[in-house]
């Protein structure tokens, strides 16, 4: 019959300890542990006093012991109060006075959230935003803020809003992309510097920017607004180019007409006062010849435009005379015209022009 067989008593191992042995090994242990403490003489009796102040002694300071890890900072706290970061390793602290809280400084976290944003040039877009940070300072990660993964949170989120803020929806989607994520970077950096967290990031990513459906006509109707607004001022503004130098031009050209005018008269009037100043001391010098001569100066002036021909007949009796007629009025309206252009046009009107022929002095026929 074999050995594991129903009704078999064999044990190749041996016989098992039964319940009194495994009494007679506690008590034997127990034994040689209260001889150590000086208790071997109450055999029997239970643990002593002493000796459970001392396994609780043990206890307790072997509790105390703890291990900082290399990616790791431990800061210590005596009775709440701050005491000290310490490097990694083996370190001890006094348990129920002192504790000691790891905080790890190496590790990269990440945080994600979406968020709606409206851009400078009024479009709306749904933003992914994934911001990657590290505790940079275990203490002020501890004592700086309450919660330092929700102020990362607020502060990623305003530094997102204010950057798209300031741009435009094509920029943001395609060519400024890089552009508004290291702005945002910097500006979630220095906020939070600012406020004592101990956060250190070191990326920031736009993993998805899209326009919601909903606003797309809306937002064509906005960017087409625009769009007109700024093609109205563009004619504005060219209207105001051209309308303004040509206004300025004819002010110009009055002023300019106004002052040739004034230097036209100015001269004439100069001119007729330097006339009777001459006359004057001619007439002083010599009175009866200024008289003539004015005399027939007058009657110069009031012939001269004259179209009529007087012919004396005194001594032609009844021989015929050829005069051209048409001939001596032109030839006396072209003189008329020189000496009306070498001088200044009078007020007066022109009289009619008088030819006189003397009838001695022309041929006959």
């Amino acid at each position: 019959m074999a050995w594991n067989q129903p009704g078999s008593q064999q044990n190749p191992w041996g016989r098992r300890p039964g319940p009194e042995g495994l009494d007679q090994a506690l008590k034997e242990w127990q034994r040689r542990f209260e001889s150590l403490f000086g208790g071997g003489g109450k055999r029997g009796g239970g643990l002593s006093p002493l000796l459970l102040l001392g396994a609780l002694v043990a206890v307790w300071l072997l509790s105390g012991f703890y291990q900082v890890q290399p990616a790791e900072r431990g800061v210590l706290q005596r009775f709440g109060k701050f005491v000290g970061v310490r490097d990694p390793g083996l370190g001890w602290r006094l348990r129920g006075v002192e504790t000691i809280t790891k905080v790890n400084v190496s590790q990269v976290n990440t945080v994600k959230y979406e968020s709606r944003v409206l851009t400078a040039d009024v479009n709306l877009v749904n933003l992914t935003l994934a911001v990657q940070y590290q505790f940079s300072d275990p203490v002020k990660m501890l004592f700086g803020v309450r919660d330092p993964e929700s102020s990362l949170r607020e502060v990623s989120e305003s530094a997102i809003r204010e950057v798209v803020g300031r741009g435009e929806l094509e920029a943001i989607l395609v060519s400024a992309r890089q552009q508004v994520t290291e702005r945002t970077k910097d500006l979630i950096q220095r906020t939070l510097d600012f406020y004592g967290t101990g956060i250190r990031v070191t990326s920031v990513n736009l993993t998805e920017v899209q326009v919601p459906e909903a606003v797309v006509p809306s937002q064509r109707d906005a960017n087409k607004a625009i769009a007109d607004r700024d093609r109205l001022q563009k004619e504005a503004e060219a209207y105001q180019s051209g309308i303004i130098p040509v206004a300025e031009g004819a002010a110009a050209r009055q002023i300019q007409d106004a002052e040739g005018y004034k230097a036209q008269v100015t001269a004439l009037a100069e001119g007729e006062a330097a006339r009777f100043t001459q006359l004057r001391a001619a007439y002083e010098a010599a009175p009866a010849v200024t008289r003539r001569r004015l005399y027939i100066d007058t009657i110069e002036s009031v012939l001269k435009g004259s179209k009529k021909v007087v012919i004396d007949s005194k001594g032609v009796g009844n021989s015929l005379i050829y005069l051209p007629l048409d001939k001596l009025t032109e030839g006396r309206a072209r003189e008329v015209d020189t000496s009306a252009g070498s001088r200044p046009a009078s007020g007066a009107a022109s009289e009619p022009e008088t030819v006189t022929v003397d009838g001695r002095q022309r041929g006959e026929r």
